[in-house]
């Protein structure tokens, strides 16, 4: 037998797989995010991913030859730093709208924010379904007093 709260419970579950599928679809996309910059006279080209792993170094001339150690190494690390802010910038871009007010793509990229925190404990449901949860289908035995 059905009941009033069948339909309401169905349309529930189907916007969580939405939501879920939703959510699946948009890791996929990060995951596929990546970030690139070139330091200035092009000494050096990184590429990280969304992560901010570096994937990639290119020397795409011969400049980084006339560099000393230590300045060779500040054009990396700075410019390694600019291929993970935009990375992290292509993330977000993907994501913002779906992330609830206050949180960020950088800190859940770098694993500062909570993901349990996306989404509540329970689902978002109408008194009538709460009860129906609760206390069971009026008509079914042992579904106590009313």
């Amino acid at each position: 037998m059905t009941t009033p709260y069948d339909q309401e419970i169905d349309d529930l579950l189907a916007l969580y797989r939405t939501q879920r599928a939703e959510a699946v679809e948009t890791r996929r996309r990060i995951n596929a995010v990546t970030g690139t910059a070139t330091a200035p006279r092009k000494v050096v080209k990184v590429t990280v991913n969304a992560q901010g792993d570096v994937t990639q170094i290119e020397f795409p001339t011969g400049a980084y030859h006339r560099l000393p150690p230590k300045e060779l190494s500040d054009v990396l690390l700075a410019t390694i730093r600019q291929a993970r802010a935009s990375a992290l910038e292509a993330a977000g871009e993907l994501t913002s709208l779906g992330l609830p007010p206050g949180t960020s793509v950088a800190d859940l990229l770098q694993g500062k924010a909570d993901p349990s925190a996306l989404l509540a404990d329970e689902p978002d449901a109408p008194d009538s379904v709460r009860d129906y949860i609760e206390n069971g289908r009026p008509d079914h035995p042992g579904s106590g007093p009313r």
